[in-house]
């Protein structure tokens, strides 16, 4: 099982942009050093407590600082941007970064961006499923271009102005072939749109704010849209976040986790209870459909969704997860404002070095169990 890393990031409204932003980019640096697989980083355009605006331009800074760490943008916001510009500014990424490009893509869900962008109105989910269907025929295919898809707002075309014998009216290809991978973030329990996913080989991220409950669901799904797609869905393929945090102390970390009500992971889940709660998405936290709204408190929400313990007592926890789900091919950790900078690197560290080499020594024997 690979070891991966995700951040939002949320920070507390009183902090420094100029510091939230140097923060992000020592997390990302030191999930090099430690030997993490991948690590996405999240953009929204009009909230406060999520510093980066645009997910590509951060990476890009990391670019030289990162020797093996695969970067990659957790989303790129579909609905906001033109896919001409996305197509050619990711693949112009994975160039500079020699293919240690992941691209993860969505519609863009935060509502304040949408007004802002004058696009509140507009089906998001259609603009996003119109924009990925251009940006692959962009890669897909040479100058000249007269790209006009059925039902696509998109039409692209450089027809009119090409000089091919200068390079004009032409668009580069990414340095991986045929594409990067496209990985895409699942939130709802049982989300047909993994179904897509798998009949397009796009690869499943399943959030770390879900309930561990319907986990599972996402995989049965991305399994189906490859069975109608003739393939055979492999769990490599699926990525699982979860809230981790890892100390050298039981007590260090049920205070840290859990008591300090100023601690990141308080801070993170007030931060998600409200924003799900008035986006009317608190589904996210109910273990049933019908669950009461009135059940789902922060303190039900912490329970349920962050693990965190000395080494043995993380490792038994995620054993115990993927009991539940099922094998997946990457356990993402999600990451955190840096409330104690000190812990948080600890946490980091102790999670590549110690929690993950046990996860996989267990998922081994037990592999080897199972064969004799």
């Amino acid at each position: 099982m690979r070891l991966g890393y995700f951040a939002m990031p949320v920070h507390p409204l009183h902090r420094s942009w100029t510091d939230t932003l140097r923060e992000d980019r020592e997390q990302f640096i030191l999930c090099d050093r430690l030997g993490f697989y991948d690590a996405f980083i999240g953009e929204h355009l009009t909230d406060r407590a999520e510093s980066v605006t645009n997910s590509m331009l951060f990476l890009a800074t990391l670019i030289a600082e990162t020797k093996t760490l695969k970067l990659a943008t957790g989303t790129t916001n579909l609905s906001q941007i033109h896919p001409v510009v996305i197509a050619a500014n990711a693949a112009m990424f994975d160039h500079l970064s020699q293919g240690r490009f992941i691209f993860g893509i969505s519609a863009g869900a935060l509502t304040s961006d949408a007004e802002a962008l004058g696009i509140l109105k507009d089906d998001r989910n259609k603009m996003f499923a119109e924009a990925i269907d251009v940006i692959l025929e962009i890669w897909q295919r040479e100058a000249p271009y007269n790209i006009d898809l059925p039902d696509n707002r998109y039409k692209v075309t450089t027809e009119t102005t090409a000089a091919y014998n200068f390079g004009v009216g032409m668009m580069g290809k990414p340095y991986q072939k045929p594409r990067p991978e496209i990985v895409g973030t699942v939130v709802a329990p049982f989300s047909p749109g993994v179904v897509l996913m798998g009949k397009r080989d796009f690869h499943p991220l399943s959030a770390n704010f879900l309930l561990p409950d319907h986990l599972k669901s996402h995989w049965q799904n991305y399994a189906k849209g490859k069975a109608e797609a003739g393939q055979k869905a492999d769990t490599a393929d699926w990525r699982v976040a979860r809230n981790i945090f890892v100390a050298d102390d039981d007590k260090v970390a049920h205070r840290y986790a859990r008591e300090d009500m100023n601690g990141p992971y308080n801070f993170y889940f007030s931060q998600m209870g409200g924003k799900m709660k008035r986006s009317n998405r608190q589904y996210v936290f109910k273990k049933y459909k019908d669950q009461p709204d009135d059940e789902l408190t922060h303190d039900y929400i912490m329970d349920n969704c962050v693990i965190y313990g000395s080494v043995n007592n993380v490792v038994d926890a995620i054993l115990a997860l993927r009991e539940k789900t099922g094998d997946f091919g990457e356990l993402v950790y999600a990451g955190m404002d840096w409330v104690d900078p000190a812990l948080g690197k600890r946490s980091m560290q102790l999670m590549a070095e110690q929690v993950m080499p046990r996860v996989n020594a267990a998922i081994g024997k037990t592999a080897s169990q199972a064969a004799e």
